[in-house]
């Protein structure tokens, strides 16, 4: 019903100028995480695109200067799929930056063929979970200062068809590349819950989202029928521009200034699964992550 709904809502657009302020976004040099950059940077935002592969955002980064108009746009090297890298990126924002407005954990990997991260875990997890808990860890006290500030999350619907195997979070015993990506994308919603929680009061609030389904270069790793079901439901899909607007949405809503902690999609509040509003899985995944990543975060 509330797909339904949104679907004839007259479309979210916003005026909100962002002069002065500083976004980190991951992944931003394709897809969703480019637009949303462009975006930032037509309002007037310091945006940092966070990569992997720098030729690429470099080429981002004349591609959002020249269609926005905004020349403090900058690209970094980021790897999520590597601590030691995630370390030497934060240690860069943290050194250089005086404020971070706004964090946009939107890199991700999808349905992949079994993989390990550097520091061992299986690629998804890594990437899409343990890269962005990391992260957000080594700058929450320069976001803290920045405050008010906002962290976004994408996740997608695929959440509510994920379980969290705690016992084998890396899926280790058998790996499903489906049920991999959903357990990656549940613990999105799980984190910006728990996240919530720890920054009450502190002015920094948090949101997890479902950007639609996206025609992006994630579904490189798609099997041919998987490939064949998309191309049927096409007409249905949105191309990037649409599919940022959520994560645009849940950046600069002045509505949404005082809500944290909740998953939105079509520029909306959503209902997410059973399981992504589970406060005890939620405290159990953030002490698992905690374990994992060696980390001391209460």
């Amino acid at each position: 019903m509330q797909a339904l709904r949104n679907l004839f809502r007259a479309p979210w657009s916003s005026d909100v100028k962002l002069d002065g302020q500083t976004a980190v976004i991951t992944g931003a040099n394709t897809g969703i995480g480019k637009e949303t950059a462009i975006d930032l940077a037509k309002r007037g935002a310091r945006v940092i695109l966070a990569c992997r592969d720098m030729e690429k955002a470099q080429a981002a980064v004349t591609e959002i200067v020249e269609s926005s108009g905004n020349d403090g746009v900058v690209c970094m090297k980021l790897d999520l799929s590597d601590s030691k890298s995630i370390r030497e990126f934060a240690e860069e924002i943290n050194k250089n930056e005086a404020k971070l407005n706004f964090l946009i954990n939107n890199a991700g990997v999808m349905v992949c063929p079994y993989g390990k991260t550097a520091d061992g875990f299986e690629m998804q997890i890594g990437v899409n979970h343990f890269g962005h808990f990391l992260l957000t860890y080594l700058l929450i006290d320069l976001i803290k200062r920045s405050a008010p500030a906002r962290i976004i999350n994408v996740s997608s619907m695929a959440h509510s068809w994920g379980s969290i195997t705690l016992e084998d979070i890396n899926s280790e015993k058998s790996y499903n590349k489906n049920k991999a990506y959903a357990q990656s994308k549940l613990a999105n919603v799980l984190f910006t819950r728990s996240l919530a929680k720890r920054l009450e009061g502190t002015g920094v609030t948090t949101y997890s989202l479902h950007p639609g389904v996206v025609q992006t270069d994630l579904w490189r790793h798609l099997s041919a029928p998987e490939r064949f079901f998309i191309s049927i439901a096409r007409p249905f899909t949105k191309n990037s521009i649409q599919g940022a607007q959520t994560t645009i949405y849940c950046a600069v809503e002045p509505s949404l200034e005082k809500e944290s902690g909740g998953y939105y999609s079509d520029c909306a509040p959503a209902s997410c699964s059973a399981a992504g509003k589970d406060d005890e899985l939620a405290q159990k995944l953030w002490e698992l992550s905690c374990k994992m990543l060696s980390l001391s975060w209460d």
